[in-house]
């Protein structure tokens, strides 16, 4: 059994997929504003929003846990609007050697996909995939995707 493993997941939005890619990458303060029942807090420590080599650390809940993770940006693709982080920090790394995100926008007419990958390798074999938290991006990204769409 391979302790590396991959996870896609896809979900559409019906707001604007520029407006998303925008929150996500130099508003994520937005995010725990809208989403506080998911996400309590967000602080900036290293870097400028929006730019490769950030360090950012959240506090979500999960599980009926508070879990604290920190991460930087590895990748940052306006054109693919897509952004790549990796968890240097924090509560995900008790159980994963590595883990990463890869958040994409796909605009496709008034079809907006977002794309969620999570890359990672457990610590053991005891470690479920992350499902869950494929589970928490994806509500987090609904609840946002319907907060830009009522502003609109």
């Amino acid at each position: 059994m391979s302790l590396q493993g991959k996870l896609i997941s896809e979900i559409n939005i019906k707001c604007d997929g520029d407006v998303f890619h925008e929150i996500i990458k130099y508003k994520p303060h937005d995010i725990f504003r809208i989403c506080s029942d998911k996400i309590q807090n967000m602080d900036i420590h290293e870097g400028e929003l929006g730019n490769i080599g950030s360090v950012k650390s959240w506090k979500f809940t999960h599980g009926g846990k508070e879990i604290v993770v920190k991460e930087v940006i590895e990748e940052i693709d306006d054109e693919k609007k897509l952004i790549k982080k990796k968890v240097i920090e924090g509560d995900l790394l008790d159980y994963y050697k590595s883990f990463y995100v890869t958040i994409q926008v796909e605009i496709k007419g008034e079809s907006n996909l977002v794309t969620w990958i999570m890359e990672y390798e457990k610590k053991n074999t005891n470690v479920p995939d992350p499902h869950t938290y494929m589970e928490l991006c994806l509500s987090v990204t609904k609840d946002i995707g319907l907060t830009i769409s009522s502003d609109a």
